[in-house]
């Protein structure tokens, strides 16, 4: 299983101490927004992974690489968004791009009565290089329901297809929370949430 520190002729000629530092930063932030449906939750989950009720009703705004959505989307109900997360490459700046949008995107999304999340996440040291750890994520959550959901798949190491506890290994070291949540979510998670008066 390859680990970070493991690979220092695919992480190219950058300190070891500045790829883990920025390697570091980008997983604590995937860490606080990954489980968006499941860090709300107020009891744990029961079942696996659904779509929302409310998916026929999505028209999906489309993001690039650390792409702020714009402030008109509070008005959206449902609010459904996908984003690109695939350069979080440390020779190129991807990865500070990535860091510096993920607040505002964050923003749009905590006020929303319905929300769901599509992402791609992808990060290596530089453009066109191996993959460390990549997977596509969905996470939604209806307010006036009082319902959520997560889910993780197409999970890659190294750029080959992997486990999530492959996965979870290559992380445990930089956040312990996000290398659980890509587990636990990898199944599939369903939770209920606090309704909502407002929506």
């Amino acid at each position: 299983m390859p680990v970070l520190r493991h690979k220092p002729n695919a992480l190219g000629a950058l300190s070891t101490n500045v790829r883990l530092t920025v390697f570091g930063a980008v997983v604590a932030a995937a860490a606080a927004l990954l489980p968006v449906a499941s860090a709300s939750a107020a009891e744990p989950g029961v079942g696996g992974y659904t779509d929302p009720s409310y998916a026929s009703a999505c028209t999906f705004h489309r993001y690039g690489e650390g792409e702020t959505p714009p402030l008109s989307l509070f008005a959206a109900d449902p609010l459904c968004v996908e984003y690109a997360k695939r350069d979080i490459t440390v020779t190129n700046g991807g990865a500070a791009r990535f860091l510096l949008a993920e607040p505002a995107r964050f923003a749009i999304a905590v006020p929303a009565c319905r929300y769901w999340q599509l992402d791609h996440w992808s990060v290596q040291a530089a453009a066109g290089g191996t993959e460390l750890v990549g997977w596509d994520g969905s996470y939604w959550f209806d307010k006036a329901e009082g319902s959520a959901a997560a889910r993780v798949r197409n999970i890659t190491v190294a750029g080959q297809p992997a486990r999530a506890e492959d996965a979870a290994k290559v992380i445990r070291p930089y956040d312990a929370r996000l290398a659980d949540a890509l587990v636990r979510d990898a199944a599939g998670v369903t939770v209920r949430l606090p309704v909502s008066g407002l929506c």
